[in-house]
């Protein structure tokens, strides 16, 4: 019950209101710390508003000693522009609290852990869970929190991983292939296992969590410094503008303050934008979050915005993985019984779930089912990524074309597997009825795996397969996004034909191995195209490591984690698509707002200028369509407006603009329509608004 209130806890958390109090409270706090300039530093545009806050400042003190000098109006400039700086700080607090929820929630999971540790001598030992080293390793029986990353090198174990992933259903850990990892802070609700710990303290999964998601050591990403580069650029020259405004002014006869020159410049800067890149990056690496995906790094967030090529599983993500033996189709001349029993023993030590559905319908047909004793006397060769085949050796073999067939023990080999593979191993084409059986299959969407014993084949099993509903209209979106989709599989090309051709995906790698994976990558990166997959198993590792975006499954092996620069807690190969969507989302939002800002800044130009000068120059009255009341009117309603517009924009960042699967044209002309004239239109209505409240309270 405990922990059931403690996973619903989390999900609340997680899934939390922008405007939750937990994440709004130390958000203003702060605000108020991030104004160490050491801090402002790091984001040029709002650094030059800070600096002109304090020469603000010190201008109104100055004042306070002076005759004649207007301290109302350099008092309220001075107070909006540390609201700007606040309020640009509170956007991004705002995005880190949520990850900082997140993190206190990590901590309490693995926080007073403690191990039963294997000593030389095979005896246990209890130590805190800081005390494991890599190499170590360490008992877990039924309750007990698993303490460390590991991998399980005895046993299998129910695990409830829910205070990671928030999911309540348990997971299967097991000794061998590729679901053997575990995490610290999980719990084994079942059986004993041993586990090889495989980070030392401060290096495990959950730490780096921790301290990505806290976003506090969260590094750029390369457009996030490009774009800071060109804002602090349009800052320099808007530098330049407004200090030439002051020989304009004396060559016009009247003259500007500093407090204007500063106001104006930072109603001129790209404020808005400065103000929010921040938040937008931390905000798209929450989204992911919120879908149980830990990004490690933003690099891998924003690559995932510009993907080209997605490389998609078949199994699992295109289908449901869940291929079942259903008959088995003997050769002319072989008896069923022969086929089933071969097929059955080769099929022992596959441990794929295709290798026990085989086992299982041979023991429904009265084959070996696997636990009468069978494996006496017998060589084993497990399945493999890189032959396609498992099966078993007994000595000496046996000729079955001229002897008759001998009980376990008198000698039979035996292979099962894909139809090439077996071919091949059999040292000779296969028999025309074999061979129309296996296209039969293929065409038919399903995968046919041939059997042989001593090189003669036997016949054929039929594994079937079924494509996800909806498959294809998540490919077709994914056209219109301009995203080319390839399926990967080990199955033959006319299998993986006839499922790419039914999931509508752009292409397919048949017969693949890990060294063909690779090399698609390269050739892919080569064209210059950015490439996205998913793996689980240590043969993905080297895939992963070259792919721009990377998704690893929480429950794959140390080595694809170690590879992967995105974790998928949930294992879910189909989340990949989501994380497209996501990135796209991040950079669609910060393309938005950056129109926004600079088409608001342009419109801030020409609303403020003509009005400053319409005492000087009276022909620029013809340009002040606003008709604002006065020019310290028009100045204080700016930065107001400059303040407050960060406010009203802060959900839309942190949110995301609304996400739709359309091509790149047609998103620039939907950018520029709505937050392109959005952003002018925007402080010509706002900025009037404000002149009216404040010039009938007689503010300026």
């Amino acid at each position: 019950m405990e922990q059931k209130t403690r996973t619903d806890q989390f999900r609340r958390r997680r899934h939390s209101s922008l405007w939750d109090r937990e994440i709004l409270v130390p958000a203003i706090v702060d605000s108020f710390q991030k104004l160490d300039p050491r801090w402002q530093a790091r984001n040029p545009v709002m650094f030059v508003v800070e600096v002109g806050s304090v020469i603000t400042t010190i201008a109104y003190v100055a004042g306070l000693f002076q005759q004649g000098s207007n301290e109302l109006f350099v008092a309220q400039i001075a107070i909006w522009l540390w609201f700007t700086v606040l309020f640009a700080n509170f956007a991004e607090a705002v995005a880190e609290g949520r990850g900082k929820a997140q993190a206190a929630s990590l901590r309490r999971t693995r926080s007073e852990l403690t191990a039963r540790r294997l000593k030389a001598d095979g005896t246990e030992e209890r130590v805190p869970a800081p005390q494991l080293r890599k190499g170590d390793r360490v008992v877990c029986e039924a309750n007990d929190l698993i303490p460390g990353d590991g991998t399980v090198v005895e046993g299998i174990a129910s695990v409830d991983e829910s205070a990671i992933t928030g999911e309540s259903a348990p997971v299967i850990r097991e000794a061998g292939g590729d679901r053997s990892a575990v995490t610290a802070g999980t719990r084994v609700l079942s059986d004993r296992v041993v586990i090889e710990v495989t980070a030392n303290p401060g290096e495990t999964f959950l730490d780096r969590m921790i301290g990505l998601v806290e976003s506090a050591s969260r590094r750029k990403t390369p457009n996030e410094i490009a774009l800071n580069i060109l804002l602090a650029a349009l800052t320099i020259i808007f530098m330049f503008a407004v200090v030439t405004l002051q020989p304009f002014a004396l060559y016009a006869g009247t003259s500007v303050t500093i407090t204007v020159l500063i106001a104006l410049l930072v109603c001129l800067i790209p404020t808005t934008i400065g103000a929010l890149l921040s938040a937008i990056g931390i905000a798209g690496i929450d989204r992911l979050l919120q879908r149980n995906v830990v990004a490690l790094s933003g690099r891998a967030v924003e690559a995932a915005g510009d993907v080209d090529t997605l490389l998609l599983d078949k199994t699992g993500t295109i289908t449901f993985g869940n291929r079942q033996a259903s008959e088995f189709l003997p050769a002319a001349g072989i008896t069923m019984d022969r086929i089933v029993s071969a097929a059955a023993l080769s099929s022992l030590s596959d441990e794929t779930p295709e290798g026990r559905s085989i086992v299982a319908l041979a023991g429904r047909l009265g084959g070996p089912d696997g636990g009468n004793g069978q494996a006496d006397g017998m060589t084993f060769v497990p399945f493999s990524a890189t032959t396609r085949m498992s099966g078993v050796d007994f000595d000496p073999p046996q000729d079955i074309r001229t002897q008759p067939p001998r009980s376990p023990g008198d000698g039979r080999s035996i292979r099962k597997g894909a139809a090439d593979s077996v071919a091949q191993w059999s040292g000779q084409a296969l028999p025309d009825d074999v061979r129309t059986t296996v296209e039969t299959i293929a065409r038919s969407g399903g995968t046919p795996l041939v059997v042989a014993e001593n090189r003669v084949v036997l016949g054929t099993i039929h594994l079937k397969d079924i494509v996800k509903p909806g498959i294809a209209d998540r490919f077709s979106e994914l056209r219109r996004m301009g995203l080319r989709t390839v399926m990967v599989t080990g199955d033959n090309r006319l299998t993986a034909a006839s499922i790419a051709k039914e999931a509508g995906v752009d292409d397919f790698l048949a017969e693949s191995t890990p060294e063909d994976k690779l090399d698609l990558i390269k050739t892919e990166q080569t064209d210059g195209r950015m490439v996205a997959m998913t793996g689980d198993g240590t043969n993905d590792a080297p895939a992963l490591a070259q792919a721009d975006v990377a998704v690893a499954m929480n429950s794959g092996t140390q080595a694809a984690k170690e590879a992967g620069n995105l974790i998928d807690l949930d294992s879910d190969p189909t989340k990949l698509i989501e994380i497209v969507e996501a990135g796209k989302q991040m950079l669609i939002t910060r393309g938005a707002l950056t129109t926004f800002s600079i088409a608001n800044d342009v419109a801030k130009y020409f609303a403020i200028i003509p009005a400053m000068f319409v005492g000087a120059l009276p022909a620029l009255g013809a340009l002040n369509v606003m008709r604002l009341a006065n020019p310290s009117s028009a100045v204080l309603s700016a930065v107001i407006f400059n303040a407050l517009i960060i406010v009203v924009l802060i959900p839309l960042a942190l949110r995301g603009v609304r996400y739709r699967p359309i091509g790149a044209a047609a998103l620039l002309r939907r950018n520029l329509l709505i937050y392109g004239i959005g952003g002018i239109i925007a402080p010509f209505i706002g900025i009037k608004a404000i002149d009216v409240v404040i010039t009938a309270v007689h503010l300026a």
